[in-house]
């Protein structure tokens, strides 16, 4: 594996900087209504986080610029706090420029929101296509055309609004949201670990609209510190620990002609509005309703005119209900496709609109799941009969497109579509005419392209080969190919693993490891994709490391057997298998077993401090905004997995890292943000004061201003791994 010693060997301060290493790249792809135009953002040449807007003429053949957003908001832009939050939430923190957009339903115009002001974009257009919406002092969020085309509606100070494009005649929809009352808008649960990031949903003929009133009165007020480089404010920031009451959600249906606003029948309680959505005919709605144990998923229809509810269906689980949004009516007939993972294993079933099962649509020990989501439903072809949907059935490292029979009495084996072994991710051309495929590997950058519903390829609109234009291209003699496979957990169930050699990897030598683990629930690190976002892995190879990460029990997308291995106790499955990890580790001839770090980010944060507290195996490691005692974390993701710590105060006891302090094993570099308003600050501060209570030495960084996603921020992110690297450098 010895590598040509000319060769450029990749750095982070390259990683960070532009263009792309991964080369040009599709952001938010949407297909136009009439299908001609796919539509991307896409990073500038100089600038990988700043996003333009591009077009791809499915008739030409050709990509334009269709809006430069410099040119456009002709000065720095600065969001409003509501905003960065929101964009912490979404993970798109570290973008600028035009991070979303919208169609309008006749497909003739875009809606752009940019600098806090909303821009319509007329494709059409002989001259001057963009019209400024709106120029306000305010900032408007959460922006979007209503489904008919004739309003656009957003959030700013707290209430809705809507624009009649018709007269262009602004309304306020709501006016009494202020202080701790806001209106559409989703409440920090449902952004952070719910996936709903609206408040407010529109009915399919544009004559109602649905929107939450959400109240923060009950959810304990915590005092945070943001410091940054130029001082500190003190916030009073309502956070839902677990335990605490959450946040008061209602919803509500206002008539817009009338004005009439109902009240609908939702029976909460201190459970959670986890989805909304239209029926067909604009006058029900379905709501997904869960109690605060998160053990069941009620389905509701409600009557818009009443806001009475009716029940159409129920979910129950032992352990927990995941959530999703594979909910899908169809428009030819009276049913709708719903997903569930009552087999163990998560998968469609298609129901009547009075909530009675017709039959099941897959079947099968996979999961029918899509690119680190829950979210497997890619579309129905009614006229045809077939639904198309991503899954892991050919192996749970890639994700493949597959299409089944709607009228299939009993699940029959799925067909797949997409050919590459890989990582796909799929949408549908309207009228199911075809798809977009995102697709990479390991040895492959993502490239996208469009496709016959057989598979066949119809246009190229990223090839992103590694040929000598490729920005990674002078990398390739010094990248090292990753190799993948499993391990048995002592249950006997199968540990997937990826292994990155050093890049000069000599016979008879030994070299140190450093483990980059997750290894918490919902999310799945080992996957045959192109770098995962793991650049660093690459940099460490380079140095002489060797890279090892194992998906643990209690990873996602893997069936109930699996996932939920760490009922009622975080730190002890996940542990024990990366510890069997350590073991195979150490069977390996240029593996030096006295020479093993960790490294990890939020929950692998807390993983490396458990590591590095319950076991010996390690000599060093990194924890990165590690949850310190999960009694400080949110109520919905923490209640999902441990419950009330009323019920399971010996769960939350045993999960929490700060009593093993004075049992460190190696060094540690313990690593915040200042201004974390997710994983807050307040855990590593908790585990400074008992590691220094047991005079128990460890180095520290923290970050001013820095928030949870501080890694993949340009500056911060840069010095953050090349301290890292430094660290173990030194220290293994």
């Amino acid at each position: 594996m010895a590598i040509n010693a000319t060769a450029a060997q990749l750095t982070v301060e390259r990683i960070f900087g532009a263009p792309d290493l991964g080369g040009p790249r599709l952001r938010e792809a949407k297909f136009s209504p009439d299908g001609r135009y796919v539509t991307y953002l896409q990073g500038k040449q100089d600038n990988k986080d700043q996003l333009d807007l591009w077009a791809f003429d499915t008739q030409t053949g050709k990509s334009r610029l269709l809006v430069d957003s410099r040119a456009l908001l002709g000065g720095e832009e600065r969001l409003s706090a509501e905003e960065e939050a929101r964009r912490e939430r979404q993970r798109t923190a570290s973008l600028r420029g035009i991070v979303e957009y919208q169609f309008a339903a006749d497909g003739r115009r875009l809606l752009i929101p940019l600098g806090g002001d909303l821009y319509l974009y007329e494709l059409n257009a002989v001259a001057n296509p963009v019209t400024r919406l709106t120029n306000t002092a305010g900032y408007e969020t959460d922006s979007r055309f209503s489904p008919g085309g004739r309003y656009v509606s957003f959030i700013r100070d707290q209430n809705l609004f809507a624009i009649d494009l018709r007269t262009r005649q602004e309304r306020a929809l709501t006016t009494d949201g202020a202080g701790l009352v806001q209106n559409g808008v989703a409440e920090f649960i449902a952004q952070e670990e719910m996936d709903r990031d609206t408040g407010y949903w529109w009915s399919p003929d544009d004559s109602r609209i649905a929107y939450t009133r959400i109240d923060d009165a009950p959810v304990q007020e915590v005092e945070r510190y943001e410091i940054n480089a130029d001082g500190a404010r003190m916030y009073r920031q309502r956070y839902p620990a677990a335990g605490t009451p959450n946040t008061r959600v209602e919803l509500n249906v206002l008539e817009l002609a009338s004005g009439k606003v109902t009240p609908v029948e939702l029976q909460l309680g201190d459970g959670y509005l986890a989805r909304v959505d239209w029926f067909a005919d604009s006058k029900h709605l379905a709501i997904q309703r869960q109690p605060r144990d998160q053990k069941r998923l009620d389905l509701l229809k409600i009557d818009a005119a009443s806001g009475g509810a009716q029940p159409l269906l129920t979910e129950t689980s032992p352990n927990w209900i995941e959530l999703n949004s594979d909910l899908h009516f169809l428009k030819q007939r009276a049913a709708f496709v719903w997903s569930s993972r009552r087999s163990g294993y998560k998968h469609l079933y298609l129901y009547d609109l009075d909530g009675k099962l017709l039959r099941p649509l897959t079947a099968g020990e996979w999961m029918a799941v899509g690119n680190n989501t829950e979210n497997g439903l890619v579309g129905v072809d009614e006229k045809h009969g077939n639904v198309y949907f991503m899954a892991n059935a050919a192996s749970t490292l890639e994700r493949q497109l597959y299409v089944t029979s709607l009228d299939t009495r009993t699940p029959e084996t799925p067909q797949r579509i997409s050919r590459e072994s890989g990582w796909h991710d799929v949408k549908l051309l309207p009228g199911e005419r075809g798809y977009l495929d995102v697709y990479s590997s390991p040895d492959q950058p993502p490239n996208a392209s469009l496709h016959k519903l057989d598979g066949s390829l119809q246009h190229w609109l990223v090839r992103n080969a590694l040929d000598e234009t490729h920005p990674y291209h002078q990398f390739l003699d010094a990248h090292v190919k990753e190799e993948f496979g499993s391990i048995a957990a002592e249950d006997g169930q199968q540990l997937n693993y990826r292994l990155t050699k050093p890049a000069q990897l000599q016979a008879g030598q030994r070299y140190p490891v450093v483990v980059d683990v997750y290894g918490g629930p919902h999310n799945q690190y080992v996957k045959k994709e192109w770098m995962g976002g793991g650049y660093f892995r690459q940099i460490l190879a380079q140095h002489g490391f060797v890279v090892f990460t194992l998906d643990n029990r209690g990873s996602g997308f893997r069936g109930n057997a699996f996932e939920t291995a760490l009922a009622q106790r975080f730190g002890k499955v996940e542990v024990t298998d990366q510890l069997r990890g350590v073991e195979f580790l150490k069977t390996l001839e240029f593996v030096d077993p006295q020479r093993i770090g960790i490294m990890g980010w939020s929950y692998g944060g807390f993983m490396t401090l458990m590591a590095l507290t319950t076991t010996d195996a390690f000599k060093a490691g990194v924890a990165g905004a590690p949850v310190t005692d999960w009694r400080v974390y949110d109520t919905h993701y923490t209640e999902r997995y441990l419950g009330m710590p009323s019920a399971n105060a010996s769960g939350y006891a045993a999960s929490s890292v700060i009593p093993n302090a004075g049992a460190l094993h190696g060094k540690l570099l313990l690593v915040h943000g200042m201004a974390d308003d997710n994983v807050l600050f307040t855990h590593s501060t908790m585990m400074m004061q008992a590691l220094q209570s047991k005079t128990q030495q460890f180095d520290m960084m923290t970050y001013p201003g820095g928030k949870h996603g501080l890694v993949r921020m340009q500056q911060q992110g840069r010095h953050f791994y090349e301290m890292v690297l430094r660290f173990f450098e030194r220290e293994l």
